[in-house]
């Protein structure tokens, strides 16, 4: 296939994984084998930065109040509190992909764990799916322990979005809120991990279009997922059903020798 093409489908694969909980990961390693693409550490840094940019614009205002409460020494106001929250939530996936990086680099590719890791996913989200009480507030030990939750999507197939939002509803809080600090504690763990893996190269200006294309798809699936998981946390079993179909059908084709 073009290189073209298949930069453009997997741009657009990105900016769909990266929010729906459904890993982009995962997605990007299996797209990648299904187009025959060589996918490498510059693309993917360039996909992730567009993801990252359509977060940033979508909760623009929010960002901004929280950084300008702390630079102020408002420290106890709600979006100060909600910026120390986010610190916490960052520091567990931040430590263990740091130690295990280059394990995590070494799996990265397997499509084997890759299947499970899809799987555990649409295990976590059938559990997340259904009723639990909402406690209505974010404390500092449920963020620590959605942070804590969010160091499994460091292996492939398992999404992040999945697994705090999940972890989120089950410690208590309600879907509006899950979603949205899910979607704010990815800003410094995907902007850490990308200057990491880029270190003091710079992105080809001929990548930016696919920056671009993941920015508007991220943008427009973020809204989606607000939309859809913030009316009823029961619209998770959908995309936790999609998950473990894309496990079985992988797994299949792994037990088949179709791929390996």
């Amino acid at each position: 296939m073009n290189s073209v093409i298949a930069e453009f489908i997997l741009a657009i694969v990105q900016g769909i994984a990266e929010w729906f909980p459904i890993s982009s990961k995962g997605h990007l390693v299996l797209v990648s084998y299904l187009l025959d693409y060589p996918n490498t550490l510059q693309f993917d840094v360039a996909l992730h930065f567009g993801t990252l940019m359509a977060v940033f614009v979508y909760f623009g205002k929010d960002i901004v109040d929280i950084i300008e409460d702390i630079l102020k020494g408002k420290w106890k106001s709600s979006k100060a509190r909600m910026g120390f929250l986010l610190i916490v939530a960052t520091i567990p996936a931040a430590v263990v992909g740091y130690i295990f990086r280059h394990f995590v680099e070494s799996i990265i590719n397997n499509l084997a764990i890759a299947a499970m890791g899809f799987a555990i996913t649409a295990l976590v989200l059938f559990i997340a799916s259904l009723d639990f009480k909402s406690t209505k507030q974010t404390g500092f030990k449920q963020a620590f322990l959605i942070g804590c939750s969010q160091t499994l999507a460091l292996l492939p197939g398992i999404s992040r979005s999945g697994t705090t939002i999940a972890s989120g509803l089950l410690l208590g809080l309600d879907e509006k809120q899950a979603v949205r600090f899910s979607f704010l504690m990815a800003i410094p763990i995907i902007f850490g991990a990308g200057i990491l893996e880029i270190g003091n190269n710079t992105l080809p200006p001929h990548l930016l279009w696919a920056t671009l294309v993941s920015f508007i798809v991220g943008l427009a699936t973020i809204h989606i997922l607000l939309k859809i998981v913030g009316s009823s946390r029961k619209n998770l079993r959908w995309f936790g059903l999609y998950a473990l179909l894309v496990a079985l059908a992988l797994g299949l084709c792994i037990i088949t020798g179709i791929a390996g």
